[in-house]
């Protein structure tokens, strides 16, 4: 019981964890649902864009049959079907698809010459595909482009050779007003003629029968290899068998022209056909040759035997053959009969086969059982009396001879049939047809459902892939955990955006918002502002901390450039001073500070020149509009900043505003860049870091903490600056309270 109740925690625990970050990956998309919405939408206007412009690719289907070849020599049949060999419609199949078949369709329908219009980019074959006018009309030019084709040109070009070279290259065919230009791959005019008539020049013949087209219209036209072309079109058919052993043939081809798909699976049908009839013949005729040799001597067997019989007859005069005999003599003619058509297959399977072929390995079975059964049955006959025997033996020779003389003929005449006939054992069931009412490319609803799941797959994949490479700090837990206490974190104002930039939302304001610093005090302009309500709490928060310090000095400082230290720096110190004490705002960024900007008064006469005695501290301290507050800007740029901050006068100086002042804020430049921060810090009685939301890694901010530290200075805390509104993270929840927690005081009506 106590290890059960001991071990429930975990999964539980695990399950937890496992449910905060299923909702951690949603609200981390849902944060960027505009963007995944954006992305997606713009890949479905890609598909459906795509699916409205592509040519549509058209399928003509053909059904062959291909019935059972009839065996050139009695009982080739049973022999090949004892090895069951393999279907006929494989082989089929592969004589389809040869080249012989092919390059037939290919030689008469002049498939190696690839001839088309030139259409407008992207749009022009779409137009000229809707084009439906009347016969021989063509379609106006669009926008005045007349060297495009619009929709209506028709060519036809029956033989073009080109000099070996210049193979797949692809030339230009331009129109005139009685004939045409053909220009080289260079552009370079290479003949022109008339439609209708050969054309010869510089190792090029051009025959074009049929050309329709304005005067100016360009065609592409190129001439394949006749291997390539025919590897093309082997590439685009398919064949296949409908149903196991059924003999039944499927034949497609699919072309962007349907006329031209039904077209060339005709002539490939029709060529497959023809060329099934001359095998058929070619192969009866070798048959018919192999059996007229035989037949002489068969003939010569026949006469041989019945000569002997008809002696043995003379001699002895009438015998009688008992009832027994005559059973074997009819069995024994059987076996003989089929030992002799064996012997004629041999001949026939030697010039088809090796000997370690299966056929062969049947013949052989077969031949050895015949033989075994004749060994048995002359066993049989030695039974008999000898006058029988020897008779039966002569009569037995001469219907054996008499039957197999016989089979021979009727062979030679059906082969005979054969080899003039014009019937194969394949059939044509359905010749090329087309159904141009559904082409079977493009298909325009899955590509436009494919295009926008790949949409929303690339934008929920760019978001992930963007929340894993930003290692920016977005939950003060992340910072806490590496010792640093988060004291505030100040939400990003949209209040000082419009201060800087007026209402102007683009996204390029947006950016640069982020990279350039404030120029307004958010504080003075708008004190009720959620931004400025946050650095109250932060106020309330380094009260207590200032109470442990060693003196009133408190120094702010940062990573890395533009995390907003001098926003935070400002405004805090002007929060502080609304609070009736008395601050003192410096500015020892001395290279690129710029809080004077922010407060309205001039860079001179600050830090920098107190430092090299050149000004009074007395008279470089300056008033500000927030009554207890003051500041003392960075002064004229020196060329050693670091080397002026080490010097007597900074200690001085910090002494002396000390003593007068409640609350001494200085502000720093980022203690990553240069070793200014490390300096100052070192008589400030708080420090204190100001990270950017999403900005700045944990490892940056520990290796900021450790340079500190190297120098004998402990932060203090850390304020986590311009928390941005998310769904996920923590700007969603503890940390922008600010926003769901916003109490402002009605405006009293007039």
């Amino acid at each position: 019981m106590t290890a059960n109740t001991s071990s429930s925690p975990a999964p539980r625990q695990q399950a937890q964890d496992d449910e905060i970050d299923l909702l951690a990956l949603f609200a981390t998309l849902w944060d960027q649902k505009w963007l995944i919405a954006a992305i997606t939408a713009v890949f479905m206007m890609i598909g459906l864009a795509y699916a409205l412009l592509a040519s549509p690719v058209y399928r003509a289907n053909a059904i062959i049959q291909v019935e059972e070849k009839s065996p050139g020599l009695p009982g080739m049949s049973d022999v090949t079907e004892m090895f069951g060999g393999e279907s006929a419609a494989i082989t089929e199949i592969e004589l389809i698809k040869s080249r012989k078949v092919i390059g037939t369709a290919v030689d008469n329908l002049d498939l190696d010459i690839k001839v088309e219009p030139r259409y407008f980019p992207v749009l022009g074959r779409a137009i000229a595909r809707r084009f439906a006018g009347e016969e021989n009309e063509l379609n106006t030019p669009v926008l005045g482009f007349g060297s495009y084709a619009w929709g209506g040109e028709r060519i036809k070009i029956s033989r073009f050779e080109v000099p070996a070279t210049q193979f797949n290259a692809v030339h230009t065919l331009v129109a005139a007003e009685n004939g045409f230009t053909l220009l080289s791959p260079d552009g370079e005019a290479l003949l022109s003629g008339e439609a209708g008539k050969l054309i010869r020049a510089e190792g090029y013949e051009l025959y074009m029968p049929t050309l329709h087209a304005r005067p100016g219209t360009q065609f592409t036209l190129s001439r394949l290899r006749r291997l390539s072309a025919i590897i093309t079109l082997q590439e685009t058919m398919g064949v296949s068998e409908r149903g196991k052993d059924s003999g039944i043939l499927a034949l497609s081809i699919e072309d962007t022209e349907p006329d031209r798909a039904e077209e060339i699976l005709n002539v490939i049908a029709s060529t497959y056909l023809r060329q099934n009839v001359e095998r058929q013949s070619a192969e009866a005729a070798k048959s018919l040759d192999f059996l007229r040799e035989q037949l002489p001597n068969i003939k010569k067997d026949l006469e041989e035997a019945e000569r002997k019989f008809n002696a043995y007859q003379v001699k002895v005069g009438s015998v009688n053959i008992s009832a027994e005999a005559e059973a074997l003599l009819d069995q024994v003619v059987d076996i003989e009969s089929g030992i002799a058509e064996l012997q004629l297959q041999q001949a026939e399977l030697d010039r088809k086969y090796t000997r370690d072929h299966p056929a062969y390995q049947a013949w052989r079975e077969q031949m050895a059982e015949q033989v075994a059964r004749k060994t048995e049955f002359n066993t049989r006959i030695k039974g008999l009396p000898e006058t029988q025997q020897e008779l039966l033996g002569l009569k037995r020779d001469l219907e054996v001879g008499t039957e197999i003389y016989t089979q021979m003929l009727n062979n030679i005449q059906e082969l005979d049939i054969v080899r003039a006939g014009t019937v194969g054992n394949v059939r044509i069931i359905d010749d090329a047809a087309v159904n141009i009412e559904e082409p079977v490319k493009p298909k325009k609803p899955l590509i436009v459902v494919i295009a926008t799941l790949l949409g929303g797959f690339l934008g929920v994949a760019l978001v992930l892939v963007r929340a894993a490479l930003n290692r920016g700090i977005e939950n003060p837990d992340d910072i806490e955990a590496i010792g640093l206490p988060v004291y505030a974190s100040i939400p990003l104002s949209d209040e000082q955006r419009k201060l800087d930039f007026g209402n102007r939302r683009s996204a390029r304001q947006l950016r640069k918002l982020r990279n350039q610093h404030p120029t307004a005090l958010l504080a003075q302009r708008n004190p009720t502002d959620i931004t400025i309500e946050a650095l109250r709490s932060l106020r309330t928060s380094l009260h207590f901390a200032m109470l442990e310090a060693s003196n009133n000095i408190m120094m702010i400082s940062g990573p890395s450039p533009n995390v907003g230290k001098s926003f935070v720096s400002g405004n805090l110190a002007a929060v502080i001073a609304q609070a009736g004490q008395r601050v003192l705002l410096i500015d020892m960024d001395l290279r690129k500070g710029y809080m004077h900007k922010m407060f309205d008064v001039g860079p001179e006469n600050g830090v920098s020149d107190v430092l090299s005695k050149r000004v009074q501290l007395q008279d470089a301290i300056r008033p500000t509009k927030i009554g207890e507050l003051f500041i003392l800007p960075r002064g004229a740029i020196p060329p050693n900043p670091s080397e002026l901050l080490m010097s007597k006068g900074l200690t001085q100086l910090l002494e002396a505003v000390s003593v007068d002042y409640d609350l001494v804020i200085v502000d720093t430049p980022p203690i990553m860049a240069v070793t200014d921060a490390a300096i100052i810090g070192r008589q400030c009685g708080v420090t204190m870091l100001v990270t950017r939301f999403g900005l700045n890694p944990v490892k940056e901010l520990e290796v900021t903490k450790q340079r500190f530290e190297q120098n004998g200075i402990t932060v203090k805390g850390v304020v986590l600056n311009a928390v941005e509104r998310k769904a996920s993270g923590y700007g969603y929840g503890y940390g922008y309270g600010y926003y769901q927690y916003e109490y402002k005081s009605d405006k009293a009506e007039s």
